[in-house]
């Protein structure tokens, strides 16, 4: 059972001076929960361990791919893969971050991953800051997380530069590099969890500004905003949307990538892993190992699975499926057009009133922070967001 400790929630007015916006849902219910999940230090130190095998594994499931052309068999688009070998090439294209998600971990339930948010993660703002200020506005210990991800962000922004390690190098080779962070309009999200991306940046030291996506000028000469060129540019955008939806804009990048004009974050090959389709990968190269969940292209005979397509967001077009084969929860989605996964179903952890909880855990170089988000049998769009304190 979810053991959960009970706090008075942040008040709206204090949420959005944080600029915290989407704190209601739409069905005026608060989207972070005034509880949060009891988690021990021995629960956090796995979840840490976790992240950071799981990291590896992906790694020499992304190398398996390059080497062997699996591109099409995970759902690239054809137009992307040249930019997924050139970033996979060269070390600077750095992987800023990404968040796994996972069942188990506690109530004595194993850890096991569910999939990995590489390319474009959401639920920064709320793992970063908002879990830390509910402990702080209750009076709470604010080291009873296990929630670095702040300081791991801003010293992964300067390994950008010192391509290693340790980073108390950074200012001998900095040089008042430009830093472009972008997203789309309208999406107050998206917009609020680059500018908190671009104000680590900033702390790091580079020289940042934001600009939406429409207003940028894109060349085979580099990416320029107000007539400034950016040698780094951020993207909350979807590599597979680029591709699929913009794909001159795709060719474009292409080019500034080979002419070495700029540097894109969250590079390409940060699609290999946000691919639901390398989940069959790993599972080849890693049969039966104790944090993978068996994964097919083909449904699963004789056990419980789920059916997923290869991108998707928010629980999207996701499927249960009995061991039977009979159709147990289906959701509605855009994603209906993408070659589909099929993973082994597992039983998330419940708390008393039988809510569900799947952990989200970031990774920035290293495994660096974890939150929760609490709902049914799919992780969607109303689900909550739900802290967590070590006890």
């Amino acid at each position: 059972m979810v053991k959960l400790y009970p706090v008075e929630p942040l008040q709206r007015e204090y949420l959005e001076d944080l600029g915290f916006h989407w704190h209601t849902d739409t069905d005026d219910t608060p989207y972070i929960a005034d509880s949060l999940v009891e988690i021990t230090e021995a629960e956090a130190e796995a979840y840490y361990e976790a992240g950071n095998e799981l990291y590896d594994m992906f790694i020499e499931a992304g190398e398996y791919v390059i080497q062997n052309n699996l591109f099409h068999e995970i759902g690239i688009p054809f137009n992307l893969v040249e930019e997924i070998k050139e970033s996979w090439a060269n070390d600077v294209h750095w992987h800023l971050y990404g968040r796994f998600d996972l069942a188990g971990g506690v109530d004595g339930k194993p850890i096991k991953l569910i999939e990995f948010n590489a390319d474009t993660p959401t639920a920064l703002f709320e793992t970063a800051i908002v879990q830390w200020a509910i402990l702080r506005q209750n009076g709470l210990e604010e080291e009873a997380q296990f929630n670095i991800v702040y300081d791991k962000l801003l010293e992964n922004f300067k390994r950008i530069v010192t391509l290693e390690e340790q980073v108390d190098t950074f200012d001998a080779l900095y040089e008042g590099w430009n830093f472009l962070f972008t997203s789309i309009r309208g999406n107050i999200e998206e917009e609020q969890t680059v500018k908190l991306l671009q104000h680590i940046a900033t702390e790091a030291g580079f020289n940042t500004e934001f600009a939406y996506i429409d207003e940028i000028e894109f060349s085979p000469e580099g990416i320029f905003y107000n007539n400034k060129e950016y040698e780094l540019w951020f993207k909350l955008i979807p590599w597979e949307d680029i591709a699929l939806e913009e794909p001159d804009l795709a060719l474009l990048l292409d080019a500034i990538i080979k002419n070495q004009r700029a540097i894109i974050f969250n590079p390409a090959y940060t699609l290999l892993f946000q691919s639901k389709g390398i989940l069959k990968i790993l599972w080849d190269l890693y049969p039966n190992h104790p944090l993978l969940l068996e994964s097919s292209f083909e449904p699963l005979n004789g056990k419980k699975y789920v059916k997923k397509p290869f991108f998707g967001r928010e629980g999207g077009n996701v499927s249960i499926f009995a061991s039977d084969g009979t159709p147990l929860v289906e959701m509605p989605g855009d994603y209906e057009s993408f070659a589909s996964l099929y993973q082994e179903y597992i039983e998330f952890p419940q708390d008393a009133q039988g809510n569900k909880y799947q952990a989200g855990l970031f990774f920035a170089y290293e495994s660096c922070g974890v939150g929760f988000r609490r709902g049914g049998e799919v992780i969607d769009n109303m689900s909550k967001f739900v802290g967590h304190i070590i006890v």
